[in-house]
């Protein structure tokens, strides 16, 4: 029974030695081995691990990608000394977690407080050599290229990767929000000043090459008017002495009818001639066959 006693104990003490000097390693995570406070191992790679009981202990960190969130947008000064307020994120990972554990002691709280410090002097530097138009949409990729370059470069000293550094939003304060609606307000207003100059400088140009081509038009028509008409006068006058030609005393008659209807064409008018001229001549031999 004693034998038996001390086969179980033994299983039992081994058992406990086994479990105690196992561990595992996550794929989403790394492992740190300590050997009485000083690091003697780094796990990479996922799977089932041994260490000695008692002497050595495991730290885990994360291996995927972590985001760095602001809770309040940071006020930056321009070239044009204005105010922007800008919200940001960082992307970043722990790429060697030896680095890492040296540099800030494991502790993300800290690496986050470092890579925000390190970006926020580099948006501070960069914001200010660009003007807000710069800033805002001009060179706003390039801003977020050279932090992230920056900022990557100094941070694998920690063991830390930066993947990236995404300006979300860049707003302009109250202040500087109205000065610059003021001068968009003034140069909308000069430019439409200034089309409506241009609209009524056109307008007076159309309406005085409308004037200049009516007035060519007018004396065009006036002109082949009078040819039309002097051509008639013309064609009149043949008729007339062709017709004086062929009947002299019809065409006097037909005169003197005509100068007939038109002396006594108003009752108002008054004439005193002498009955016996010419003027009545066939009024006189009206009756006459």
């Amino acid at each position: 029974m004693r034998n038996i006693g001390s086969i179980l104990i033994g299983v039992f003490v081994l058992l406990v030695v086994i479990t105690s000097s196992a561990y595992t390693v996550d794929q989403r995570e790394f492992a740190l081995v300590f050997r009485l406070g000083e690091i003697v191992s780094v796990k990479k790679a996922p799977g089932l691990y041994f260490k000695m009981p008692m002497v050595e202990n495991i730290r885990y960190y994360d291996k995927r990608i972590l985001t760095l969130n602001w809770e309040e947008p940071d006020r930056f000064i321009t070239s044009e000394k204005k105010n922007v307020l800008v919200d940001s994120f960082i992307k970043w990972r722990i790429i060697d977690p030896a680095k890492y554990y040296v540099s800030v002691r494991g502790e993300e709280v800290q690496a986050e407080r470092r890579i925000s410090q390190m970006v926020n002097d580099g948006l501070r530097a960069e914001i200010g050599k660009r003007n807000i138009h710069d800033v805002v949409s001009g060179e706003r990729a390039t801003i977020m290229r050279i932090l992230r370059e920056r900022a990557d470069k100094e941070s694998r000293q920690m063991g830390i990767q930066i993947l990236d550094v995404r300006l979300r939003r860049v707003d302009l304060t109250k202040e500087v929000s109205e000065s610059v609606y003021q001068r968009m307000e003034a140069e909308r207003k000069s430019v439409a000043n200034e089309l409506r100059s241009e609209g009524a400088a056109a307008a007076e140009k159309i309406r005085a090459d409308a004037d200049k081509q009516r007035e060519v038009i007018i004396a065009e028509a006036y002109r082949e008017a009078q040819k039309v008409k002097g051509e008639g006068d013309a064609k009149a006058s043949e008729v007339y002495a062709q017709a004086f030609g062929k009947n002299p005393e019809f065409y006097a008659f037909y005169r003197s009818q005509e100068a007939y209807k038109n002396s006594f064409k108003s009752k108002s008018d008054v004439m005193v001639i002498d009955q016996s001229s010419d003027f009545f001549k066939y009024m006189r031999n009206s009756g006459k066959k």
